[in-house]
């Protein structure tokens, strides 16, 4: 709703892209869409699918090898994670381990078989991007995966292609990815593609402080109107949540855009308690809670 927001006050379009690289359950992607347009959202061009899309994505690892911006890596998960971190890189970021292999290492890694991941030869510490609610942000840059062992193309490959594909020039998300935007903005500078500007935004968590899930309860629109929330309802929580309208008020999107102010959006998460969101729908129909 925030990005469909942001887009129509600005004068910009509104684009949906269906992240299917890895792990869709059957049936989830239509299930997203419609809940999308049953909330009253929509987008101005034809739904952009990434598991369509592996040729420019192979493409760019291809400009990137070119330039000697890309290595092999052989370490697994556990190798990593047990690995001690280097000074300059962020939690949790890769150590370096197979980036200065000498060409016997590298044929010695090669005969075991094992597929390696590309990575992403950074030769910066860190990079400044630009977003609109928290201001200039300077996050630290490591040798990303491009390309897993497996062959599926990362996440902050595709998507700074695909937004370059599309058009994009201003990303709303989520703010648990700002500490990836300048990862990702580096490798779009690398690859000679726009800047975009970003606008990142609180999550929606649960009561103990963890991102919001299915196994918290009735979260997804399905489940809620099971629960007798209407699409109605479900509007009017979103919109109070990032102070848009009074608890329990009706509203709808048109009402939405004309109290729209960026700086005026909640910096803190939204913490929902599926259990209140029963006792909410019961109140709303006329139940005793």
């Amino acid at each position: 709703m925030l990005a469909w927001l942001f887009a129509r006050t600005s004068g910009r379009t509104f684009q949906l892209r269906m992240e299917d690289l890895d792990r869709v359950a059957a049936g989830s992607a239509e299930r997203q869409v419609a809940d999308l347009a049953a909330l009253g959202l929509d987008w101005d061009v034809d739904l952009v699918w990434q598991s369509t899309r592996s040729a420019a994505y192979a493409d760019a690892i291809d400009r990137l090898l070119d330039a000697g911006g890309v290595y092999e890596c052989f370490c697994t998960r556990r190798e990593i994670q047990q690995a001690a971190a280097a000074p300059h890189t962020p939690d949790g970021a890769y150590p370096g381990t197979c980036r200065y292999l000498t060409d016997a290492q590298l044929s010695e890694r090669r005969a075991t078989g094992r597929t390696p991941a590309l990575r992403l030869r950074a030769e910066v510490d860190d990079w400044t991007v630009r977003d609109e609610l928290i201001g200039a942000y300077t996050g630290k840059v490591d040798d990303l995966v491009l390309r897993r062992g497996d062959g599926v193309f990362a996440y902050n490959l595709a998507v700074v292609v695909d937004d370059a594909y599309q058009g994009v020039n201003q990303v709303v998300r989520g703010d648990d990815l700002l500490t990836s935007a300048p990862r990702q903005s580096y490798l779009a500078s690398l690859l000679e593609l726009p800047v975009v500007a970003y606008a990142h935004v609180p999550l929606a968590l649960n009561v103990h402080g963890a991102r919001l899930a299915k196994r918290d309860g009735a979260v997804t629109l399905g489940a809620l109107n099971d629960i007798g929330l209407t699409v109605g309802d479900v509007l009017g929580l979103i919109a109070s949540s990032i102070h848009l309208a009074a608890p329990g008020e009706a509203v709808t999107l048109a009402d939405l855009l004309g109290r729209f102010d960026p700086a005026s959006l909640p910096r803190q998460p939204w913490i929902v308690d599926p259990g209140s969101l029963t006792r909410t729908a019961q109140t709303h129909h006329g139940r005793p809670v």
